[in-house]
C-alpha cells in the first residue's frame, strides 16, 4: 500500500512521539484544516487514555470539526474499539496502524 506524503507524516510524527516519550503507543491525526495533534497515551491512576484518544481530543479542543486522517504506531495488531470511536466521532476518517518501525499493518475506515 502506497501512502502519500501526507498521510506517512502522520505516522512519522506518531513513531517520534511514541520514541520520545518511551511511550507504549503514539498517534498522529490531521484535520480538515490540515492542522496536526500529536500524542501518547495517558496511563494514570485517575485517567486512562489510549494516544488516538488524546490525539482527537487534543484536534476537538484546537476547533477540529472533522478528522481526515489519523496514524497509530504501536506493537498490537490492531487498534482498540475506543480508538475505532473516537475517530468515527469525528467522521470516517482513515486510521493507519503501524509498527514501532514505521512498517504499515492495516488501514481503518
Amino acid at each position: 500500500m502506497t501512502l502519500d506524503a501526507e498521510d506517512t507524516k502522520i505516522i512519522t510524527l506518531a513513531r517520534s512521539a511514541r520514541a520520545r516519550n518511551g511511550a507504549a503507543e503514539g498517534a498522529a491525526v490531521r484535520d480538515e484544516t490540515g492542522r496536526t495533534y500529536v500524542a501518547t497515551e495517558v496511563s494514570l491512576p485517575s485517567l486512562q487514555l489510549s494516544a488516538v484518544q488524546l490525539a482527537v481530543a487534543m484536534a476537538v479542543t484546537g476547533g477540529a470539526e472533522a478528522i481526515e486522517a489519523a496514524a497509530l504506531v504501536t506493537d498490537a495488531d490492531d487498534p482498540g474499539d475506543r480508538d475505532l470511536a473516537a475517530i468515527e466521532d469525528l467522521g470516517h476518517a482513515i486510521l493507519y496502524v503501524a509498527g514501532p518501525d514505521g512498517e504499515l499493518k492495516g488501514r481503518y475506515v
